[in-house]
């Protein structure tokens, strides 16, 4: 048995915004409402690993692992994995990006699987990370929105 997700959101914003900031990892912590912070622990070209921490949980529980992501902006994909998979026995997302006349189309499928003796299974995971995608999603989408507004603002001139 495996667990797979797919959710996606469109933003209004132009490509390159919301590649950049939804690919600055350094401030995921400030991007979604979920991480407390974020370690870079070494780059190699276009692939980096960092250790993310979340919040406390309901339970007082801070969860925290390493993942390694590889941007290709030229193929508006990102591909990740949990190097250290905790609960999972593996993890792996994929980040595509697609521009629509509505505007970026930001996809998140997830692929993963519990360990046997992990205290959830993959359906409940599966329901976990859809409500938390869209969660996240809907907050990442605004604040973009916001700053894409904010700079069309700041073009006007008076007169």
């Amino acid at each position: 048995m495996s667990g797979r997700t797919d959710n996606s959101i469109t933003i209004e914003a132009p490509f390159d915004l919301v590649w950049d900031i939804t690919n600055d990892i350094e401030n995921w912590p400030s991007l979604f409402s979920e991480y407390a912070s974020l370690e870079v622990l070494s780059r190699d070209g276009d692939s980096t690993t960092f250790r993310l921490t979340m919040h406390p949980d309901e339970n007082g529980k801070v969860w925290s692992w390493v993942s390694e992501r590889t941007v290709d902006r030229a193929g508006r994909t990102v591909r990740a994995h949990r190097v250290e998979t905790g609960p999972f026995d593996h993890m792996n997302i994929r980040w595509e990006y697609e521009d629509t006349p509505a505007g970026v189309r930001m996809r998140w499928l997830q692929d993963f699987a519990m360990k046997p003796d992990a205290p959830v299974d993959d359906a409940w995971m599966t329901d976990n990370i859809n409500r938390n995608s869209r969660t996240q999603m809907a907050l990442i989408r605004d604040r973009i929105e916001q700053v894409a507004r904010d700079r069309r603002s700041a073009t006007v001139l008076p007169g």
